[in-house]
């Protein structure tokens, strides 16, 4: 374990049993933003129109049937 990880764990420990959630959360904000500032754009949703713009181009994929099964969508997802 890294020094730094070390010195995290030890403030976890002394941590108030209350402020364990908003820790939790806080941590996970951390990680959803690192993970979005590393993902690729056709994955990401940067405005409402985005959003609608990509839910729109899935619908159209549906319809001219240009699909893919489920493991090849986690697949595709694991490799990012």
């Amino acid at each position: 374990m890294s020094i730094e990880k070390q010195k995290l764990y030890n403030e976890i420990e002394t941590l108030p049993e209350e402020l364990t959630d908003q820790v939790i959360n806080f941590i996970e904000y951390l990680k959803l933003s690192y993970i979005d500032t590393e993902a690729p754009d056709s994955v990401t949703i940067k405005s409402k129109k985005d959003l609608k713009e990509k839910l729109q181009k899935g619908l159209d994929d549906i319809k001219e049937n240009r699909v893919i099964s489920l493991d090849e969508a986690f697949a595709k997802i694991d490799s990012i």
